[in-house]
């Protein structure tokens, strides 16, 4: 895998602000050819660097969406085996590994409460979980 240099760092920067952006006004705004552009976009697809394209929802447009952040601990060397079912949960929208007094950090999105509910069920029978602490996303203060 290249380490990522400047021109892949300001194209991912360019991509997150809008993943729509044709790839002649990339070329253009990076100062590059559009043959450039293909070509470390392609490598860093391939690479595994950029994983896909998403939409963003603005929060406000779908304000019935129960939003989350879940502190998870897992015991022992259970970590992988917790992140591989953790990543199979559709309303886990991302998981980090972090420090401290817990292991994982997962960022989670359900339409109801009662899915809400499900979900947290689900996490807590996970192998190797063995506690979790979850806090409701109330809105934004930035914007």
């Amino acid at each position: 895998m290249h380490p990522l240099d400047d021109l892949d760092r300001r194209l991912i920067g360019a991509l997150r602000a809008d993943g729509r952006t044709p790839v002649t006004t990339l070329a253009h705004d990076l100062g590059v050819t559009r043959a450039t552009v293909n070509s470390r976009l392609q490598r860093l697809l391939d690479s595994g660097t950029v994983l896909g394209f998403s939409v963003r929802v603005r929060e406000e447009r779908d304000p019935d969406s129960i939003r989350a952040i879940a502190l998870i601990e897992v015991e022992g060397r259970s970590t992988d085996r917790a992140i591989s079912q953790l990543r199979g949960f559709p309303e886990v929208r991302a998981l980090h590994t972090t420090n401290g007094d817990w292991d994982l950090v997962a960022e989670i999105r359900t339409d109801t409460l009662s899915n809400f509910d499900r979900l947290l069920g689900q996490i807590r029978s996970v192998e190797g979980v063995v506690n979790s602490e979850t806090s409701l996303l109330l809105s934004s203060t930035l914007s």
